[in-house]
């Protein structure tokens, strides 16, 4: 079953501007050096080391398959190396039976570490063609194996008595990961093995099913959740209510369309996706759960890699479903969850961020509103807590660049994420290369500058909240408005030769109602925050078990960040009253999700009102909030920008106010 939108191979799109300094810093940062002193990689088993914080053995292969894209999309020697010398480690170290890792017996031997390895292979592969041949027979020997495990009783999937590897059922939960890779086989390179890897897909389905996690019995109407106050307690598996599982489970029902061809899971993933979104979206574009998910409020917890995830699901989904709203939730995760949760110079991140969240602290008292986070969860640190979030997130941009242009089903080619990139391909021996000269989502214009040896087809994507007096600027250099296409893609005919087109948006400040009259506000992709100016003090880091780490388990750059706000961020809002104000500046400033860098704000009526704590957090938004004192005019900043932050807030109707 083949995807309305093609993914490009691994490489041949590159960052530009913005993203590509974004990226940089990644590779300069924590992502890039988590390889030369971080103990769950640089020692993990997977390296002949011993070091490991679950018998998943999930760690290096996390690492892995978010380094593999990061190294390939900034085509950065060091990370290529780094990728290599493990490429280099886990084929040489491929056991007699075919089995990747370091696991000997049946008990120890689980699969869900290796989906991880298996995608990093797959993208490995795609980037660097003279490591193919290499890397997909030993995908082969191993998918040999896991086909004969599954056919016993579903070994390595199912817990059984006496296994170790996998104690909650993460694989089962997970288990239609290994269909990208598999698809990616069958479909590129099959050998003698493609009934063999078509039955290993429907394998690890049915294993799935026989633990109890059928996504598909979940996506249902009147069975998902609205709210969730006793996940333990439901009728189904907890593993559905859990964050992360909740964005990767979004993909089962499409993965197993794939290969039966069921329009019904097809219908099912747009219903998965609607629920989620409905129930369980933060207004930031993530997926509220700490770890697991109940409701909406604004002090519950988002983990950082459930909008790794998310990203990655969202954008695999949009390519066979090819719907503008789903395109819409990847920029919004991609521009405000994801990097709100990272410190701007890329060597912290948190564990779960809020939405209203005033301090980035240990809390003094234990944070009952959430469901399995500790009180240092907040904290920017190297693992403020479970150090998943620390080998996972690479992933999330280098993803992001990757699927931003895709090709089309005419063979042609689309700019879906919206980013400032290029892209080199080859359409049916046309060569063709785009660069956009962009600084969005920080501006609202986009140029092109294309290079065809033949005449093609060329497509942007048109934000859902792009005004229709938006325009764009045809390679002949005629000025029309926008005529998007029911998926949203402004077409443009591109003549063999040098052209140049453009695309300028016009919009408005949005507001977002949310329950008991509060709201957010939005310009353009970007949520927008009351901006907090802080205090900040740094300390060594704290182990994810608050226990010590040792010298060699961190570097002089990795640092717990204790974020204390300053300033008052007990208020309610009158979203009636906006003002979008603008500097002008020539170039955008990097890192660009420091607080005060984006060159877009917003001022907007405010009045201090009585706002109480609970657990030492903001409680839930007042339901009868009283201004203190005069209105005055706030400033609001991109929410990413605003490490601590107030996003969802109360309404009241104010008096005039002077915006400035």
């Amino acid at each position: 079953m083949i995807p309305v939108y093609q993914a490009l191979p691994l490489g041949s799109v590159k960052p530009q501007g913005w993203l590509r300094d974004q990226l940089e810093k990644s590779a300069t940062g924590l992502a890039g050096n988590l390889f030369n002193f971080y103990r769950f990689v640089k020692d993990s088993q997977w390296l002949g080391g011993n070091s490991e914080y679950s018998d998943l053995h999930e760690s290096a292969p996390y690492w892995f398959n978010g380094l593999v894209p990061l190294a390939f999309g900034l085509d950065d020697s060091t990370l290529k190396g780094q990728v290599k010398f493990f490429l280099d480690y886990i084929l040489d170290h491929q056991q007699d039976d075919g089995w990747l890792g370091p696991e000997t017996t049946p008990e120890t031997r689980g699969l869900w570490g290796r989906c991880y390895i298996m995608l990093g292979l797959m993208q490995y592969a795609q980037a660097d063609s003279s490591e193919t041949d290499r890397i997909v027979d030993a995908m082969h020997r191993y998918i040999e194996l896991v086909y004969s495990m599954l056919q016993d009783n579903f070994t390595g999937l199912v817990p059984k008595e006496g296994d170790v590897f996998d104690g909650s059922g993460w694989g089962p939960a997970r288990a239609h990961e290994m269909h990208i890779p598999l698809q990616w086989l069958y479909e590129n390179h099959p050998k003698d093995n493609s009934d063999l890897i078509w039955e290993t897909m429907d394998l690890m389905i049915q294993g799935s099913t026989t633990f109890g996690a059928d996504w598909r019995d979940f996506f249902v109407e009147g069975t998902f959740p609205e709210v969730v106050y006793a996940p333990r307690d439901q009728d189904y598996t907890w593993l559905f209510t859990h964050g992360v599982n909740l964005a990767e489970g979004i993909r089962f029902p499409l993965a197993i369309y794939r290969t039966s061809h069921d329009e019904e899971l097809k219908t099912q993933t747009r219903t998965a996706v609607d629920l989620v979104a409905k129930y369980h979206k933060s207004l930031a574009g993530t997926i509220i759960g700490d770890e697991l998910i109940t409701d909406l409020n604004p002090n519950k917890g988002s983990e950082l890699c459930t909008s790794s995830e998310l990203m990655f699901s969202l954008a695999w989904v949009y390519q066979y479903l090819a719907d503008n709203d789903i395109a819409d939730w990847v920029e919004l995760t991609a521009f405000n969850a994801f990097p709100g949760q990272i410190w701007s110079d890329w060597w912290s991140h948190q564990y779960v961020q809020q939405e209203n969240q005033p301090w980035s602290r240990n809390l003094t008292e234990y944070p009952e509103m959430w469901v399995n986070v500790r009180s240092y969860g907040n904290v920017f640190g190297l693992e403020p807590d479970y150090p998943c979030c620390t080998v996972n997130h690479p992933q999330g941009y280098p993803k992001f660049l990757a699927n931003s242009f895709v090709g089309t089903e005419d063979g042609g080619i689309a700019h879906v994420f919206l980013s400032p990139g290029s892209v080199s391909t080859t359409l049916d021996d046309n060569e063709v290369t785009i660069t956009v000269d962009t600084k969005y989502p920080f501006a609202m214009d986009l140029s092109y500058s294309i290079s065809a040896d033949d005449d093609f087809t060329f497509y942007v994507r048109i934000p859902s909240w792009a005004g229709p007096s938006s325009t764009v600027t045809g390679p002949y250099d005629e000025v029309v408005k926008i005529s998007p296409t029911d998926a949203g893609l402004q077409k443009f005919d591109i003549p063999k030769g040098q052209s140049s087109i453009s695309v300028n948006f016009m919009t408005e400040p949005r507001v977002v109602e949310r329950a008991n009259n509060t709201a957010a506000v939005y310009y353009g992709p970007l949520l927008y925050s009351l901006a907090l100016d802080f205090n900040e003090t740094t300390r060594d880091p704290v182990a994810y078990n608050m226990g010590f780490l040792e010298p060699s388990s961190t570097t002089p750059r990795t640092r717990d960040h204790i974020v204390e706000t300053t300033e008052l961020w007990n208020i309610a809002i009158d979203p009636s009253q906006i003002k979008v104000v603008e500097s002008d500046s020539a170039k955008l400033s990097n890192p660009i999700w420091a607080f005060g860098a984006p060159p877009v704000e917003l001022r907007v009526a405010a009045t201090e009102i009585d706002w109480p704590l609970a657990w030492d957090t903001p409680a839930n938004p007042p339901l009868d909030p009283q201004a203190k004192g005069k209105p005055f005019s706030a400033r609001f900043i991109p929410f990413a920008s605003a490490k601590v932050h107030m996003a969802h807030l109360p309404k009241l109707e104010l008096t005039k106010v002077t915006l400035e």
